[in-house]
């Protein structure tokens, strides 16, 4: 399992994170509606609103995945796409050599397809994502990902409007 990158300035995207006041807080029908809508419109199992803190990934939203509110931050796929310039594509994780020897891939859960785009603090650093998750692979094209990279303004816009 190849590990998430962790940045030089890690400490600082750690702090605008915290900066929301967000972790740990209950679940909001404002998120679970976006993330139901989200997975209807993609035709997917899973989609999920998970933030990356400094050890774990923890989950302000899940349709999909019940009983689970985090999970640790170096298998996660969103600890990787936090760090793309665009929306991160994995069509099929066991073709792919960041995650074909993954826990979330080879474990009971079967990830297979992944799509996440970042989602950004008050200071404008990337601090999660809005992701849709499958246990079966599939394409994602350009149309698609414009249409994540929408909802995700949308998830961005709620975790910065103080509620």
């Amino acid at each position: 399992m190849k590990a998430a990158p962790i940045p030089a300035d890690d400490a600082a995207r750690v702090a605008d994170l915290h900066a929301l006041n967000i972790l740990d807080t209950k679940r909001e029908e404002r998120f679970d509606r976006i993330t139901d809508l989200v997975a209807d419109v993609f035709g997917v199992k899973m989609c999920f609103v998970n933030l990356v803190d400094a050890e774990r990934q923890w989950f302000k939203s899940t349709c999909g995945l019940q009983g689970v509110d985090e999970t640790p931050r170096e298998p996660g796929f969103c600890a990787h796409a936090i760090f793309e310039p665009d929306v991160m594509v994995v069509p099929d994780a066991t073709k792919d050599s960041r995650f074909s020897d993954n826990p979330f891939v080879t474990g009971d859960f079967g990830l297979r397809f992944y799509a996440g785009t970042v989602l950004k603090g008050p200071a404008g650093r990337p601090i999660g994502t809005l992701c849709l998750v499958d246990t079966t692979p599939r394409e994602f094209d350009s149309r698609q990902a414009n249409r994540l990279k929408k909802f995700g303004a949308l998830v961005q816009a709620e975790l910065l409007r103080k509620s």
